[in-house]
């Protein structure tokens, strides 16, 4: 991976006051004030692929997070320093024609190209609701492909495209969509009758993990693993989705925030995507055709399941006496910005937006948490 040399928080705020003074003057950055900063972000990152040396480019994502976190004015020095280690984008190799010809492409990573034109056409033909409930029932049985990232991808998109329609957004939407698509790979699943009223709160500490010392060193290897734990199945099951969705995704998120703190000091990343994954579920779900939705909770919580069988060490945080007081929103906003780290800005924006949804102190300490540890890095 290219190394980056971390700036201080007075350089990085140099670097923004920098960008918004040259708006200001007419230069090539939008104001700062202006959320449709996003468009020329996403201008610029779309020359660029979706993934580099094996991660996930989270350059679109965290640009739109900052927006939502009232901080367009960082959005183009993040993005310009962000984009120079990404890859160029692939290009369209085997066009996809046939009604279904999509199914073949499917789980394909070296279609991803194909796969994006793909959307790209039916995003310029429909509306891009339509097309985005269209494909939602199509892919959450895969929202486990690589940590959550292509449902997350097509959250942001999809809320940038809320705020206001344009082609960089659609275009967006597109390679989102094909990346969840070459990317797709659903877990094992084994369908059983739900425990009435349970909620994932209850059930998580339970789960059967992979056995300590087996070397789970990434996503696919956890896949092999849980493919290979007898327990695992029937999990997608073992809560009830049929209730309030929002109630449901709350403490999901919740839980997975106590998750986090707890294994923060081995897995960090992987239980900050079983929070932004949730979240971003919450993003789709107005989306969601009525069909879409109880699978959309359903799969969402098999994922996160998933990291937690496969990387926990700890069961959840169950208190949270002794920890440090929850920091102020605009304290969050200011940490997660000055670290320049992607992570750090989509979890502190997700863990503001589930507080919002439902109050609970343990979303501030899991993104002040993760900060410092960005920071530190």
């Amino acid at each position: 991976m290219q190394e980056r040399r971390t700036l201080t928080r007075r350089e990085f705020g140099r670097e923004v006051a920098l960008v918004a003074g040259a708006s200001l003057l007419g230069g090539a950055a939008k104001a700062a004030s202006n959320a449709d900063v996003i468009d020329e972000a996403l201008g610029l990152l779309a020359r660029t692929g979706p993934e580099f040396g094996g991660l996930s480019n989270h350059g679109p994502m965290a640009a739109e997070a900052l927006v939502a976190l009232g901080r367009p004015d960082a959005v183009l020095p993040w993005v310009n320093r962000y984009r120079k280690r990404l890859q160029p984008p692939p290009s369209e190799r085997n066009r996809i024609t046939a009604a279904d010809g999509w199914r073949g492409a499917l789980g394909d990573f070296t279609r991803v190209g194909d796969l994006t034109a793909l959307f790209d056409r039916e995003l310029a033909a429909a509306p891009w609701r339509d097309v985005l409930a269209r494909w939602l029932v199509r892919l959450v049985p895969g929202t486990a492909a690589v940590l959550f990232h292509g449902l997350l991808r097509t959250a942001h998109a999809a809320r940038s495209l809320g705020r206001g329609e344009t082609a960089p957004r659609r275009h967006e939407l597109a390679c989102a969509l094909g990346y969840w698509a070459a990317r797709f790979q659903p877990l094992p699943a084994r369908a059983m009758a739900a425990p009435r009223g349970a909620r994932p709160s209850q059930v998580v500490a339970g789960l059967e993990r992979v056995p300590p010392g087996r070397n789970v060193s990434g996503f696919q290897v956890a896949v092999r693993e849980l493919q290979a734990l007898a327990s695992f199945p029937p999990v997608i099951d073992r809560v009830d989705t049929s209730g309030d969705g929002g109630a449901f995704l709350s403490d999901l998120t919740a839980i997975f925030a106590r998750t986090y703190l707890a294994n923060a000091d081995a897995r960090p990343i992987a239980f900050v995507h079983g929070v932004t994954g949730p979240a971003a579920a919450r993003l789709l779900t107005p989306f969601a055709p009525a069909e879409a939705r109880r699978d959309l909770l359903r799969f969402t919580w098999q994922a996160a399941a998933g990291l937690y069988c496969a990387f926990a060490q700890h069961p959840p945080a169950t208190a949270l006496a002794g920890a440090a007081p929850a920091p102020r929103r605009e304290d969050l906003v200011e940490r997660a910005v000055a670290t320049q780290d992607e992570h750090a800005i989509k979890l502190t924006e997700a863990c503001l937006r589930e507080h919002a949804a439902q109050p609970d102190p343990v979303y501030s300490l899991a993104a002040a948490d993760f900060a410092a540890r960005a920071h530190a890095s």
